[in-house]
């Protein structure tokens, strides 16, 4: 089978690590893929390099006829039996494209319970009934889009996001290594690893670990990500006077390693689709604190702590009361916590989903 995904950008975040691992298990069944990507840098890229990654190099809103014809001709050329769109500006492009060339199956994926105001809504809805089906990563985020009337109920799907739970497991060796590398030794690790944005509401996590500093100082915060609001989170660390608690990482790429290495993972967005990394530090065997947005209590269950978003308040407490936990609760949990993301969201259940819905 020859499959095209497409999806607006590379950059490193989660949705863009779910479609470079599709590829790379797609291939590995013997499957012919391509990935487009409609703007930007490609920053996360295939393992298998027999995998074409084209860039169609669409800027703004004047560059969309140009990708358009760029995108068809590729169609053209590729003749794929599926096209599988991510991300808003891919699936709205991708529909439209079957208005002038042949596609067999148009699968479409949204990656948030959030892609847009009213307007984007209506565009899902208008051109709803070029895809063949449309997915989401969470049945809570289905519901929103049901709820927004962006689709039809029966007309998307949820399919969680698969992990890769062999490249994201416990390593001791890369604990100590990393642990050594940021000078943690006699103080507890918190990591946070997302895109420095509105969506992940880092002042949410910043203004908790203002407060729990009033209550103990035996912990360090460190962020791994970039984004716009990278100088206004480092002038809020500042102005809280916690930054000698707090470290922003950057980019890192060795994020299975990151999360051996911590203590608590920690995740404050005011909204998700579906928590990708949140699955991957409990394949880590990591306690997680994370807000309840979107599908992350599909995710978690009952193995981890849920507090509700945009409440640092609340969001300190539990981050509190998880570094309170002992040794033996600790690895409990996080024993849980992995079983639950082998047996719910393993790479192969999600490339069987998808598959299925190829050749339906």
């Amino acid at each position: 089978m020859k499959v095209l995904l497409t999806i607006t950008g590379l950059s490193m975040g989660g949705a863009e690590h779910v479609v470079v691992n599709l590829a790379d298990a797609l291939a590995a069944r013997g499957h012919q893929v391509k990935i487009a990507y409609l703007t930007g840098e490609a920053l996360v890229l295939p393992k298998d390099k027999s995998i074409e990654v084209i860039a169609i190099g669409m800027k703004g809103k004047a560059g969309f006829l140009s990708a358009y014809f760029k995108l068809r001709a590729l169609v053209k050329a590729f003749q794929p039996d599926v096209v599988h769109s991510h991300m808003v500006h891919a699936n709205l492009i991708s529909r439209l494209l079957r208005l002038t060339v042949k596609i067999p199956k148009l699968v479409c994926t949204a990656h948030s319970n959030n892609e847009g105001g009213q307007l984007r809504m209506l565009a899902y809805r208008i051109t709803d009934k070029l895809a063949d089906i449309s997915t989401n990563v969470s049945q809570d985020a289905v519901n929103e889009f049901v709820a927004k009337g962006a689709v039809k109920p029966g007309r998307m799907l949820a399919i969680a996001n698969g992990i890769d739970v062999n490249t994201f497991s416990y390593n001791s060796h890369a604990r100590d290594t990393i642990r050594n590398e940021l000078g943690i030794s006699d103080k507890k690790m918190l990591l946070a690893v997302g895109r420095l944005d509105v969506p992940k509401d880092y002042p949410n996590l910043l203004h908790a670990i203002e407060r729990l500093a009033q209550q103990r100082d035996d912990f360090k915060v460190f962020i791994v990500g970039d984004g716009p609001l990278r100088n206004e989170f480092g002038a809020l660390v500042k102005t809280m006077n916690i930054e000698g608690m707090v470290e922003f990482l950057g980019i890192r790429r060795d994020v299975p390693a990151l999360m051996s290495a911590t203590d608590l993972f920690v995740l404050p967005s005011a909204w998700e689709g579906f928590g990708l990394v949140v699955a991957e530090a409990m394949a880590c065997e990591r306690v997680v604190v994370a807000t309840d947005c979107g599908g992350v209590s599909e995710v978690v269950g009952s193995s981890g702590f849920l507090v509700p978003p945009k409440n640092s308040d609340a969001l300190a407490d539990a981050l509190n009361n998880a570094l309170s936990l002992d040794s033996s609760e600790c690895a409990e949990i996080s024993k849980a916590a992995r079983q639950r993301v082998v047996e719910r969201f393993s790479l192969d259940a999600n490339v069987d989903a998808f598959l299925s819905l190829y050749s339906a």
